[in-house]
């Protein structure tokens, strides 16, 4: 696998990651270097992670894995979306969240990061170096979440009061959006 590959694979499985993260930083009232440090930390580490677990499973369990990711990405993603809806509707102020629950930032990690475990499954058959493949991928997504903190805590004035509602909203889509992708159940719905 090329150096160029390498690239593009961690682009592509940071993106729902950024994601992510520029709704942390919406959503969050107190963003700061070291908050933003710790959720690309978080995104960063279960990227670079997951595709080493998934190249240890290897072939044995493939097709287990590649059968049940989207599901347990759609469900986490959109319980937590709807956690941060119903959270916004009962606050009085809609003011944002002051803090980041640590239990959440696992969660959210854990969604965002299945896709790369398959991945990792593909990775067994491929004669590589998974070590340095891991760590690339860890990194590409800890600078692109890092950032995305930044562009959300920006952007999150645009929606005041409403940046939790949105955030919901969006990790609701990022899941229906993963389940789409492996199944075209959406698509489907939508062909006449």
């Amino acid at each position: 696998m090329g150096f160029f590959s390498i690239l593009l694979t961690g682009f592509a499985l940071s993106m729902d990651a950024f994601a992510v993260s520029v709704t942390k930083g919406m959503t969050l009232k107190k963003i700061n270097l070291s908050l933003a440090t710790k959720i690309a930390f978080s995104f960063g580490l279960f990227q670079g992670v997951m595709p080493l677990i998934g190249w240890l499973f290897g072939m044995n369990f493939e097709l287990y894995i590649r059968s049940i990711d989207h599901w347990i990405a759609v469900f986490l993603l959109s319980f937590l979306g709807i956690k941060m809806i119903i959270e916004a509707i009962k606050n009085d102020d809609n003011d944002n969240t002051t803090y980041l629950d640590n239990k959440e930032l696992i969660i959210l990690s854990i969604a965002t990061s299945i896709d790369a475990l398959a991945v990792g499954v593909t990775f067994a058959f491929l004669n590589i170096d998974i070590i340095p493949v891991c760590i690339s991928i860890g990194v590409i997504t800890f600078l692109f979440c890092f950032i995305g903190v930044l562009i959300g805590k920006k952007i999150g004035s645009v929606f005041k009061n409403y940046a939790q509602i949105v955030g919901g909203i969006i990790l609701i889509l990022i899941g229906l959006n993963i389940l789409n992708e492996h199944t075209q159940i959406i698509s489907n719905l939508f062909l006449f």
